[in-house]
């Protein structure tokens, strides 16, 4: 019984960093309150981990993507698409003590049980929760035209008061007016794929206007591959050395 405890306690240390080999190791922000965890999942997934709270942001890769990464306190999820609000993600992973922040054409379309969790936030909005500010910021497509694939108003971005730090989630969006207007963000991420978002240009552009202070580009692969973010980093740094953009691999094989 002993032989056996042992081989399996080795046989989980071996398959445990196979698992997460290709997952980006997390970046580690120091705050007024304790460190800052950010790490990557895929696409426009990440979890975030501070002062005892996991917040999860879109959920999306079945629940392989999330071993090793305690249960989420905190759900947010940007919009309605598959890639954001994932409902085989939603149902694979603990749940069970989640606070769920989503806007409410999310909440309308998630299973009874996780709609009853969900506070809807709209535009504009903010609310208080584990001691973070959450403030939904506009997300959408332009020019703004009725078939819209993000129409204003559906779908929230975040703007997050963690310990101090003022940290920015785009959503799917362009380089709206909203974005370009933010202030004092110290860590955003922003996405850039095509047709849906941004081109690499309007990325860079955006976030020379508003000039966070670190950067992550994510949420980059689209009909056409994937976008070039070396190229983001580029014309980023090129222009303003103060921006630290981060390149981080949010596209791992689970």
């Amino acid at each position: 019984m002993i032989k056996s405890s042992l081989a399996l306690a080795i046989l989980i240390c071996v398959i445990q960093p196979f698992v997460f080999a290709q997952r980006s190791a997390p970046d580690q922000i120091e705050t007024s309150n304790g460190r800052l965890s950010i790490q990557p999942i895929l696409h426009s997934t990440m979890a975030l981990t501070w002062n005892k709270v996991t917040i999860y942001v879109d959920p999306y890769g079945g629940a392989k993507a999330f071993e090793g990464i305690a249960a989420p306190n905190l759900i947010l999820i940007t919009d309605i698409h598959g890639d954001h609000m994932n409902i085989e993600t939603l149902k694979a992973i603990e749940t069970m003590r989640a606070i769920i922040i989503a806007p409410q054409a999310v909440r309308e379309q998630l299973p009874e049980n996780l709609a009853n969790q969900t506070i809807p936030l709209a535009n504009g909005s903010t609310i208080q929760q584990f001691g973070i500010t959450i403030t939904a910021m506009p997300m959408y497509n332009l020019p703004e035209t009725e078939d819209s694939r993000h129409p204003r108003g559906r779908g929230n971005g975040y703007v997050l008061g963690i310990g101090g730090k003022q940290v920015y989630i785009s959503g799917d969006t362009q380089d709206i007016t909203e974005m370009r207007a933010l202030k004092d963000i110290d860590i955003a991420f922003v996405c850039m794929n095509q047709p849906f978002t941004m081109t690499v240009e309007q990325a860079a552009s955006a976030v020379l206007e508003f000039k966070p202070k670190i950067v992550f580009p994510f949420h980059y692969r689209g009909q056409g591959g994937m976008s070039d973010v070396e190229k983001f980093k580029k014309l980023v740094r090129d222009s303003n050395a103060a921006v630290d953009v981060r390149l981080r691999n949010w596209y791992p094989s689970y």
